[in-house]
């Protein structure tokens, strides 16, 4: 009897899932002949038992195309899921016991796990819960993992936001203006900093670092000194003036996370209302998550794909595919969940900012 994997996408989408999901089924199918599964929508396609068969032939055109074909879902957490009652009211329950039983009848050799820290911690809480064949691949475009040097999906999002920054250049040198471009990254300042660098931005506001405006302000001063009458101003949607809390849009509960916004609007009405300079803010939103993958990603979720067939094979359960110096092993899932992989306020990255110029705000 043929073995069976199993494959879901969870949390946020990004471009390359389709690209781990091709790669793990053509890997699985044709050296191991083993059948795949894909359970739609994360984690709620298991508690509601939607499934889909994968064959070589209906993921040989995934490479290029964004988003996920199996869907995916940042609410379906299965320790906390909203369980509609046949009044109409809906209540939190833990449904993780019929999600095991589901995964019992499925008769899994292993279950690939796709997603970021949220759908990496739910896997484990599988494993510590019986579910023990977990293998995970890490794909956020916030690059925040602990286990791996890159995820699937940043460099496709820093891409998108160097293209950005290009074409407000332009706009802003035209009209003597302040542009603000705000961008996600959540708690980590990654995509923002490494964007920066990459569009030439002359201030970049990371979680990491907590911002002073006079000094961001004072930027602005000592560039118009300098008959530069322009500045580009990346901020992460989680930068936080110092004293001041993150820009929340909508709170936090137990089957979501707080939604983060309007870090660049905060700072541009400061700059309105303290200075002369005419400021405009850009929130690119999810367009960072849209569209086909870059070549980067699209190896980078090649290659996680393999490997995470590979640990299954391997026996290598409750590990993830990660890379470390350019090279793809496996790191214990509980050390991809452990901790957020932030920017370092004084590591490379941010040095070279500082040796360019950039202003980081404090």
């Amino acid at each position: 009897m043929s073995k069976r994997i199993g494959i879901l996408t969870g949390g946020g989408d990004c471009p390359g899932l389709n690209g781990v999901i091709r790669a793990a089924t053509l890997h699985a199918r044709t050296t191991y002949g083993w059948e795949v599964v894909g359970i739609r929508n994360g984690f709620e396609g298991l508690y509601e038992e939607e499934y889909i068969d994968l064959t070589p032939s209906n993921v040989a055109s995934l490479l290029p195309r964004g988003g996920t074909m199996l869907g995916s879902s940042n609410r379906a957490n299965p320790f906390a899921y909203p369980v509609k009652l046949p009044d109409g009211r809906v209540e939190i329950h833990d449904v993780s016991a019929r999600c095991l039983d589901n995964l019992h009848k499925l008769d899994l050799t292993g279950l690939i796990v796709v997603g970021g820290d949220g759908t990496m911690s739910f896997g484990q809480k599988f494993i510590e819960r019986g579910m023990t064949r977990v293998v995970g691949v890490p794909k956020t475009i916030d690059n925040d993992l602990e286990a791996t040097d890159y995820t699937v999906g940043f460099q496709t999002a820093v891409e998108v936001v160097v293209d950005a920054i290009e074409r407000l250049h332009t706009t802003a040198e035209s009209h003597e203006r302040i542009m603000i471009i705000e961008v996600m990254g959540r708690y980590a300042g990654w995509i923002a900093l490494t964007s920066g660098l990459a569009g030439g931005a002359h201030v970049v506001l990371i979680p990491e670092i907590e911002y002073d405006p006079e000094r961001v302000i004072a930027a602005f001063h000592h560039r118009h000194g300098r008959g530069v009458s322009y500045s580009i101003v990346v901020v992460a949607e989680g930068a936080r003036p110092k004293g001041g809390g993150y820009s929340v849009v909508t709170p936090g509960d137990p089957t979501k996370q707080e939604k983060l916004g309007g870090a660049g609007q905060r700072l541009a009405e400061y700059i309105e209302a303290n200075t002369e300079y005419e400021v405009r803010s850009t929130v690119l939103g999810h367009i960072q998550r849209g569209g086909s993958p870059c070549a980067f990603d699209r190896e980078l979720a090649t290659r996680f794909g393999v490997k995470a067939v590979e640990l299954i094979a391997d026996g290598k359960f409750g590990h993830v595919a990660a890379m470390e110096n350019g090279h793809l092993v496996g790191k214990p899932i509980d050390k991809a969940v452990k901790k957020l992989k932030l920017v370092d306020p004084k590591g490379e990255l941010a040095r070279t900012a500082r040796g360019i110029g950039i202003e980081l705000g404090g």
